[in-house]
Order: C-alpha cells, then sequence, then structure tokens
C-alpha cells in the first residue's frame, strides 16, 4: 500500500509541476517574438511527454495489481519464505535458486502468464528490477491477449 501511495503523491507533485513548466511555455508564446514562441513550444511539450510517461507507469501498476489478485484468488501467488540478511534484503543464493525453478515454469509454457507473473517476482528477489519489469510486461500481453 506504501508503494501506491507514493505513487498517488508523485503523480500529484507532477501534475503541479506541469501547470506550472505549462504555464511557463504559455507566457513565453504570449510574448510573440520568434524564439520565445518556439521556446515556448519546446517548453509545453516537456510535461506533454511527463505526463504520457506518468500514465504509463501508473497503467502498468494497475495491471500488475489485476495480475497479482487474479493469481491471489487462486492461490497462484509465490511464497515469499526465501531466507533474509539481517538487513532485510534477500538472501542471493536463495533468490538464484528460486529464480532457476520459475525460468524453468516459463520455458515450459510460454503462454502462461502466469508463469511470467512468477519469474518478474524472481527476477525482483534477485535484484534484477529491469528484467523484472520485461517479464511483468510479457505477463501482461499474455494475460490481455484474447483467447
Amino acid at each position: 500500500m506504501r508503494a501506491k501511495q507514493a505513487a498517488i503523491l508523485l503523480a500529484v507533485v507532477f501534475v503541479a509541476y506541469a501547470v506550472l513548466i505549462g504555464w511557463r511555455g504559455v507566457l513565453l508564446i504570449k510574448a510573440g517574438t520568434a524564439v520565445s514562441i518556439v521556446l515556448g513550444l519546446a517548453v509545453l511539450v516537456i510535461p506533454l511527454v511527463g505526463a504520457y510517461l506518468v500514465w504509463r507507469e501508473i497503467q502498468f501498476g494497475r495491471r500488475t495489481e489485476v495480475l497479482a489478485r487474479e493469481l491471489e484468488a487462486v492461490g497462484g501467488l509465490p511464497v515469499d519464505d526465501l531466507p533474509r540478511r539481517p538487513s532485510g534484503r534477500i538472501d542471493q543464493a536463495a533468490a538464484d535458486e528460486a529464480f532457476g525453478r520459475y525460468k524453468a515454469e516459463a520455458e515450459a509454457a510460454p503462454d502462461d502468464w502466469r508463469v511470467w507473473f512468477r519469474l518478474s517476482t524472481a527476477y525482483d528477489a534477485a535484484g534484477d528490477r529491469r528484467r523484472a519489469r520485461e517479464a511483468m510486461r510479457t505477463a501482461i500481453a499474455h494475460h490481455d491477449r484474447p483467447l
């Protein structure tokens, strides 16, 4: 829940930023010189690109949540029983062992979104966030694909 609250807070901060920077762009355009108009248009692009990126991340989070709820309903979520260090981080050797199991599942059933979801959690536990997000995108794509 804390991650969701942080995302909402960051989205609100971004909206405030976008409004402020957008207003500056409008003021530059109103100045009326060729340079200020071009600069104002360029400044207006920044909040548009930012809004698209924020929207994309929120959609990713919402879709991930839907998949997690679906897996939880059927008891398919991976159990977080990996040993942890005193710092709270997952033991790397245990994460690597669990990863091997989830990777084999994904290779055996490459069209099943459930195995990609679990592989994503294994990547995350192993500390590979980039691949965790890729695997989750694959899970979302397989889930959303019409049968």
